[in-house]
């Protein structure tokens, strides 16, 4: 599969503007982060201030926050507000490289699956240890240093996932003999779930964006439902066309309504291609591929794991068993069942017959380890 590229990138809008054109899982300015609190969603939209590291980390735990991109920028900003705040002042240089690093091992802790938060972990840990050995740096220029490599992730972000939007908008529509095309997605991927904009949402508000998007059809995403609360929600506010469906639907869709590609998501790529999403990812690329329908997953190259020869070697989070017997806190399960609560799910490679979409373009699983730079393949 050839990669393909866009055109010429577009000016970014200021985050003020940005606020105005989409929802934003987070508003940081230096000292102060706050976060929306999704577990809220969509009856009521509330800001939570995160204070620290432990405050960011029961955030991520709790799913308040959620998305692979997401999940590292809270919790590399988490640390930066308590940074600002003065965590570690009068500390020397060690004494704060060291609280950086213990720091950045605990927010990995949160949840696991994800490989976003330990690669900037790993990453912002390494930097910090650069810093901290320069001979003219001090406990300050240090911890200043590391605020501002937290902050940059933001804008990062949002660039990486317009061009995933774009990349994965083009390459659907050359493969695709309609002008128009259907996409059914499973999850959240969107605003709520990075910096912004979004990865497979994002190529659906891209193929939209270029007026050759003709609809979307949703999973509700048991256990859990953030398709019904969370992308429902932001297909409604960008007035996107769109239709929520339960899980269990998809291959009747697939049959029924003209689906033209399926987009997910990726909480981690390994180097042979499998992927980790929200469980129930593997069932819907079965099925696609069943219909032969293309099967695409759009993920940042932060979330491409190439240390992990395979799917198999990713460790899967299972989650609490109210997550699937409570709604809202009511029990709908009887009594006494037993509960298996996966988070994730293995996609094999074999079965992702469009191509793996990042910021660099649109690649075969094959060619996913030559395509990335070193610095994500663990070199």
């Amino acid at each position: 599969m050839a990669q393909v590229r866009a055109g010429p990138s577009r000016a970014e809008p200021s985050r003020a503007a940005r606020g105005a054109m989409s929802l934003e899982a987070l508003r940081y300015r230096r000292g102060s982060l706050r976060i929306l609190n999704q577990l809220l969603l969509p009856q009521r939209s509330c800001y939570e201030e995160i204070g620290g590291v432990r405050q960011g980390w029961e955030a991520i735990r709790a799913m308040k926050v959620r998305g692979a991109p997401a999940i590292a920028i809270v919790g590399c900003l988490s640390l930066a507000v308590e940074l600002h705040g003065g965590a570690g002042m009068g500390q020397d240089k060690t004494g704060l490289e060291t609280f950086i690093r213990d720091s950045l091992r605990y927010l990995v802790t949160a949840r696991p699956t994800a490989v976003n938060m330990a690669r900037a972990a790993e990453e912002l840990g390494a930097f910090a240890s650069q810093e901290a050995q320069r001979e003219e740096a001090t406990a300050e220029s240090l911890r200043e240093s590391v605020i501002q490599w937290a902050e940059a992730m933001l804008e990062k972000d949002l660039q990486d996932n317009r061009s995933i939007g774009e990349h994965g908008a083009r390459h659907l529509l050359q493969a695709s003999p309609q002008d128009k095309v259907t996409v059914l997605t499973h999850c959240n991927t969107g605003s709520l779930a990075t910096a912004g904009y979004g990865t497979a949402l994002g190529v659906i508000r891209s193929l939209h964006a270029l007026g050759h998007l003709e609809h979307v059809y949703c999973t509700e995403t048991r256990p859990y439902n953030q398709g019904a609360r969370l992308t429902a929600y932001e297909l409604v506010y960008d007035h996107i066309p769109a239709t929520l469906i339960a899980d269990s639907m998809v291959s009747v869709a697939m049959k029924e309504k003209g689906v033209s590609a399926v987009v997910v998501g990726a909480d981690r790529v390994v180097a042979n291609g499998d992927t980790a999403n929200k469980v129930g990812t593997y069932q819907l690329a079965i099925a696609a591929k069943h219909h032969e329908i293309p099967f695409y997953v759009a993920a940042p190259s932060t979330s491409c794991d190439l240390s992990l020869a395979e799917g198999a070697e990713i460790v899967i989070e299972e989650r609490p068993s109210q997550e699937l017997t409570d709604v809202n806190g009511v029990r709908i399960a009887a009594p006494g069942i037993g509960v298996w609560n996966p988070a994730f799910d293995i996609t094999p490679h074999e079965l992702i017959t469009g191509g793996i979409i990042t910021e660099l373009g649109v690649f075969c699983p094959e060619e996913l380890r030559a395509a990335l730079p070193g610095a994500v393949k663990g070199e």
